[in-house]
Parts: structure tokens; sequence; C-alpha cells
């Protein structure tokens, strides 16, 4: 089980439980102290049995290609792929490797590395973390860079979401070896965005316990695919029909195209 953005929130509560169940997990996250930590964790949720790691900042494409060459030489095989890492961008930032922050970090970056580790995933599955908030914006697969005049965090981070959507969706249709789901995991309490964004995820009432949203990633990595739509977009336990920008087929695959070509692959 590679679980991605790990060292806190839903993926690292995924990855206590997938351990308590007992499967090996390799945990990934940014932050090194944080990632100590959750391997601390994870650890002892196991047993006592020693989790992968690895650190790796998503807004640095390298270190995604430094990521893939680790699992491939350590997983002869990889069952789950979860692709959860991402987060929000308060304001405009361009990475080193030229593209705005928010559609690298939880779109170009998941992308390559899936892509990279395809080898390793023939009967496997892939789950990633989107939200409800794709309603509010669509990416544009001619332009990942943006523009600081008309920058949007809210806008963003949706077009991320939405890429996670159609990127589930499309490798579903040109992977019919992997099965390919996407979810809403709530409103997640959590060390979540940056500036006052974190101060909502950390303090506002009536959100989603970590525990329930790791819980929600955990089922739809181990239910046999039989009982999911492949492709699918999930709301807990519902399969739900996104917005109509986030279910086009041609806009997938155009994004795929777009996300290959941005990536060197």
């Amino acid at each position: 089980m590679v679980i991605t953005g790990a060292s806190s929130g839903v993926g690292l509560a995924a990855a206590e439980q997938f351990a308590a169940q007992g499967d090996r997990v390799v945990v990934v996250g940014r932050d090194e102290g944080r990632l100590e930590a959750a391997v601390a964790r994870v650890r002892a949720a196991g047993g006592g049995r020693e989790p992968g790691r690895f650190r790796a900042d998503f807004e640095r494409l390298a270190e995604v290609r430094d990521l893939a060459a680790y699992l491939l030489d350590t997983c002869p095989s990889i069952d789950v792929l979860a692709n959860n890492a991402g987060g929000m961008v308060g304001g405009y930032r361009r990475t080193a490797d030229g593209y705005e922050a928010t559609i690298q970090g939880n779109h170009l970056a998941p992308f390559l590395l899936t892509r990279l580790l395809r080898e390793r995933l023939t009967g496997a599955r892939l789950v990633a973390t989107a939200s409800r908030v794709h309603t509010q914006g669509r990416p544009d697969p001619d332009d990942f860079t943006g523009d600081a005049g008309t920058y949007r965090w809210g806008r963003a981070y949706g077009a991320a979401k939405s890429a996670n959507i159609l990127f589930a969706a499309e490798a579903a249709r040109r992977w019919p070896d992997v099965t390919s789901v996407s979810f809403h995991p709530g409103v997640v309490r959590s060390n979540f965005g940056e500036g006052p964004v974190r101060l909502v995820y950390r303090f506002a009432p009536f959100l989603t316990t970590p525990e329930k949203a790791g819980a929600l990633l955990v089922w739809l990595a181990t239910t046999p695919a039989a009982e999911l739509t492949d492709g699918g977009y999930y709301v807990g336990h519902k399969l739900t029909t996104p917005a109509a920008h986030a279910s086009d087929p041609a806009a997938a695959a155009k994004l795929w195209d777009a996300s290959a070509a941005a990536v060197a692959l």
C-alpha cells in the first residue's frame, strides 16, 4: 500500500488502518518532521512492523521521479496506490518546474507518479482523493502555469480536484487491468491548506474526523472490484455523478495527453 500525503490527516489515518490489518505500507510525506512522527504511528499500529517511508515534495517533479525510483526498487508489486497528497495554496506560486503550485501538487505530480509506476500496477487499485469543491473550477489543459493577476485559490483548488476525478476516470478507460476510483473524503479536520484556510480545517466545528475519512479510503482500496464502478467518483460509500466538466471523456483524454506532455512522458 503506497499512500502519498500520509504524514497527517486522511493519509495518516488510512496508513494506520492498513497497518493494523497487516498490510505493508509505504508512507510518503513532504515534511521530514511530520513524516518521522507518522512512521512511528504506523509502526505502532502495525504491531512494530517497519513501514516504508519516503520524503518527497510534489512541487518538485524531480522528487516525484526519485520517489518512483525508490518504489520500483523496493516494491515488487503495488496493490494500492492512494494518490492522496495535495492541498490548497493560499496565493499564486509557480513551482521550480514552471507550473502553478496547486495544479502541480494535486494533479501533475500524482499523474507523473502513477505513470512511472504503471508496470507495477497490474491488478492494482488506484484511489484518488478528490473533493466536492471540484464544482468550483475546471482544469485548463492548455495552461498549467496560470497567472498571478487572475489567481483565485478556491477556483484553482476546484480545478485540481476536477483533474483528479478526470484522471481516475481516464485511467479506468485506458488501463482495464487496473481499478481506478476517486472520492470526496468530507471536510476533514487536519493541517490542510495554508494560512487562514489551515485554521478553518483545524478548528471549525462539525468536521469529519481523519479516522472516518481514512476508513473510506481503506474501503475503496479493499472492497472487491466487482462491487465498485471502475472510474467512479464516490461521496461516502455512494457512487456519485460529478459536475459535467469533470465527467466529460473528451476533456479527460485531452487532460491526460496535456499532462503527459507537461511532465515529459
